[in-house]
């Protein structure tokens, strides 16, 4: 072999983007408490506990193809939910107490595959995506793609991504409106046949059924990334968000400051449901600046300002400490603080007038401020020692979250990141 003919082997050789297949297993416990239930109208328990479980699989085609499936489960309980139908369970109706009726509890599902190219130079990389996703009251489609370039020796990188959902509502409505939607027996259904009505006997909510249960939502973002000197990287993004067609929630509540209240026991009737605009434009822009201090030490920062036509301007700042222990080990401390006007159409439990056009009393519309603080720890293995099968364990992360708004909604969330390659 000559010197010449070992160049050209040498150039045309190149890194696969995925050298082997990658299982990534992600699970969370979230709950959470508060005295503002969108079901309710703005008052009543928040208490809500989720469990989620979602296995990436990440599956190297050839040298530059990557498939990514992605299969999602979370299993949810709420005690606001549950009163959707305050009736059905055990009697009680109580706005703070949950009824252990049926829509007290949901699943849902999520497949999400995407493949992605890599060009000979990884300078370019194009994407696609296709997602499947379905609830109790909804189903959803949504398709996407992005492309990425990278220049200037890959210290500099744009990109572009844009994706479609198309999303089918099946609407469920507070129990004591349906006798009033069309077709409706108003009040010779049996709910108030065998119930007692308090306060204005002659309830008689001006209630109809939406007119339609699609939605549609258009998003398109744009990013900028530039490597700035040996210790300073930052970044840019700019997303634009457009939504049409059915943007309210069903089965959330609202009730009116001129209209006589009527309840059944302590359960205050609706006065009609949560109506919002049928489009909303969104915007938002922000950047990252992550600052290497040392070996041991990495500074994190993050902000974004956002605005949409419905009245709501919020700011996110954000700041993480990575702390490097040793080769595997990390720790993450990291803080967040966001805050947001209210949108147009919101007010508080009997706060909105029958004549409004629009109007919601879910909080989280509303103007409040709110604070997150997360520690997480991570452990990484290069060498994969340990197996499981015919998987090696890559790393492992987890975290625990703390987060608390001013309108006393809190929560707190464990989660935990298993990363597995094929031997």
């Amino acid at each position: 072999m000559t010197f010449g003919q070992s160049q050209d082997s040498t150039q045309v050789y190149k890194k696969r983007v995925l050298e082997t297949t990658e299982v990534d297993f992600l699970s969370s416990y979230y709950t959470q408490d508060g005295d503002n239930a969108a079901v309710s109208g703005g008052i009543g328990s928040e208490e809500l506990t989720d469990v989620t479980a979602t296995f990436i699989v990440s599956i190297p085609l050839n040298d530059d193809d990557v498939l990514t499936i992605d299969v999602g489960v979370s299993a949810y309980t709420s005690a606001s939910s549950s009163n959707v139908d305050p009736f059905d369970g055990d009697g009680s109706a109580d706005p703070f107490v949950a009824s252990s009726g049926a829509s007290e509890s949901d699943l849902w599902t999520n497949l999400t595959g995407t493949y992605s190219h890599s060009s000979d130079d990884r300078n370019d990389i194009w994407s696609a995506k296709l997602s499947v996703s379905a609830e109790y009251d909804y189903f959803s489609i949504g398709v996407g793609g992005s492309y990425t370039k990278l220049f200037n020796e890959k210290n500099t990188e744009v990109s572009i991504n844009g994706n479609v959902y198309v999303d089918t509502w099946n609407a469920i409505y507070p129990t004591e409106l349906r006798p009033f939607g069309q077709g409706g027996d108003g009040l010779n259904n049996g709910l108030f046949t065998q119930n007692t009505i308090t306060g204005n006997a002659n309830y008689n909510p001006d209630f109809t059924n939406l007119d339609s249960e699609g939605r549609n939502s258009y998003a398109v973002g744009l990013g900028f990334s530039q490597i700035l000197s040996k210790n300073l990287q930052g970044s840019l993004a700019l997303d634009l968000v457009m939504q049409d067609g059915l943007l309210s929630t069903p089965f959330q509540r609202v009730y009116f400051s001129d209209v006589a209240d009527s309840f059944i026991e302590n359960f205050h009737l609706a006065d009609d449901i949560e109506r919002l605009p049928d489009s909303r434009f969104k915007i938002a822009v922000g950047g990252r600046l992550n600052y290497y201090i040392n070996e041991t030490f990495v500074l994190k920062t993050f902000y974004r300002y956002y605005t949409d036509d419905w009245g709501i301007k919020s700011h996110t700042a954000s700041v993480e400490v990575p702390i490097k222990i040793s080769d595997k080990f990390t720790l993450y401390p990291s803080y967040r603080y966001y805050n947001q006007t209210a949108a147009d159409y919101f007010n508080v439990y009997e706060g909105h007038l029958s004549t409004d056009e629009f109007y919601t009393s879910d909080y989280d519309l509303s103007e409040y401020s709110a604070n997150q603080f997360s520690f997480g720890a991570s452990y990484t293995d290069i060498f994969t020692k340990f197996h499981i099968w015919k998987l090696g364990l890559k790393s492992i992360d987890l975290k625990y979250t703390m987060y608390d708004r001013d309108n006393t909604l809190s929560a707190s969330i464990i989660s935990a990141g298993f990363k597995f390659v094929m031997d």
